[in-house]
């Protein structure tokens, strides 16, 4: 019997989901409830692409022989040491009759859900990928299950653009969500006092969409935290930030300081869209009592999140970025094409790859 959430892929350990699993079924033959994907390109996820690259010295030969051997074993791309994946576009192949997912052979499609419950296999050994951008050309397929997410790629944008766009599309649309009612809160108590928002890692690709969705939700005041001039520069340029301030997000004090100055407070909302670890204090410490901290970095240790909270006697509530809300993809790609500092930082990041 097949799973609609693929049970019936996990080879080990058996009884947990293919999220949970070392090892998937990858065969290419599909149940009636599945679609197969002919696979054109992934989008490795920021923290794994980063530890991979580090590990190997920036070599990339080392890093692409790496990503081989996790897909071939795992029949999945789940990087081991930071438990993430990323997405992938291609075309639609095969539909099963039974399969809600309202696919069609033909379309080209970008997956909303993680590589790392995706069943995927490689066929040209990743041969037109040098190993040094999160963006991989590759041949294959992979398979969607009946609880799977996929979204047809728009026919006037970039395939290129379109998935580094949706691979973080859950960022932008939670922060909407959550600074939406702080305002909403605060318009029907009378308090006149703005909303504020600071968003570390604010040039990247979540970062930056989070801070044109904040705009958009009514945040009176938006920080966006970068650590080198470089990233300042671009950010600024896009006009996406209210202010753009330079701190090393790892110093929870440089940070706090960094945010409350830019802010005049600390802020409401603070989003942490960085790809390293050890970000979790000063995300804390930068919040202020009764506010929110969205977590959107698959590098984040929720332990130390907590703990740190904790220590702090910091009356914050804590959210993880799971990448899913109702309508993400819309809501992302719209931003993309009514932005144009949105698209210039894309683009010159794909650029940059």
């Amino acid at each position: 019997m097949t799973s609609p959430v693929g049970l019936h892929r996990v080879v080990e350990p058996a009884g947990v989901l293919p999220q949970a699993a070392w090892r998937l079924d990858a065969s290419a033959a599909i149940a009636p409830n599945e679609v197969r994907i002919r696979v054109q390109r992934l989008n490795l996820d920021a923290a794994s692409f980063r530890q991979l690259s580090e590990k190997h010295g920036g070599d990339g030969d080392a890093v692409r022989a790496e990503v081989l051997e996790i897909i071939s074993t795992r029949g999945k791309m789940q990087n081991p040491v930071t438990g993430s994946g990323g997405m992938l576009i291609g075309t639609v192949e095969e539909a099963g009759r039974r399969s809600p997912l309202g696919l069609k052979p033909g379309e080209r499609v970008a997956t909303l859900v993680s590589l790392t419950l995706t069943p995927l296999v490689v066929t040209d050994g990743l041969a037109r990928w040098d190993g040094r951008s999160e963006q991989v050309p590759c041949d294959g397929w992979a398979i969607l299950f009946a609880r799977s997410i996929a979204a047809v790629l728009p026919d006037d944008e970039d395939p290129q653009l379109s998935l580094a766009v949706l691979d973080v599309c859950g960022a932008p649309a939670l922060t909407a969500r959550v600074v939406s009612r702080y305002v909403d809160e605060r318009h029907r108590a009378g308090d006149p006092t703005p909303v504020r928002v600071a968003v570390i890692g604010g040039a990247g690709k979540s970062g930056s969409l989070s801070l044109a969705a904040a705009r958009r939700a009514g945040a009176a005041r938006t920080v966006g935290v970068v650590p080198v001039a470089a990233e300042r520069d671009a950010l600024t340029a896009a006009g996406l930030a209210s202010v753009v301030a330079m701190a090393d997000a790892r110093d929870p004090v440089a940070l706090s300081t960094a945010v409350t100055t830019a802010l005049g407070s600390p802020a409401d909302v603070t989003v942490v869209c960085v790809d390293v670890p050890g970000c979790e204090h000063g995300a804390v410490l930068a919040t202020a009592d009764g506010g929110t901290v969205i977590f959107f970095s698959m590098a984040t240790s929720f332990s130390a999140a907590a703990l740190g909270a904790e220590g702090l006697a910091a009356d914050v509530t804590m959210l993880v970025g799971n990448g899913y809300v109702p309508g993400h993809a819309e809501l992302a790609l719209g931003l993309l094409r009514a932005e144009p500092g949105v698209r210039r930082l894309f683009a010159a990041r794909i650029a940059a790859d």
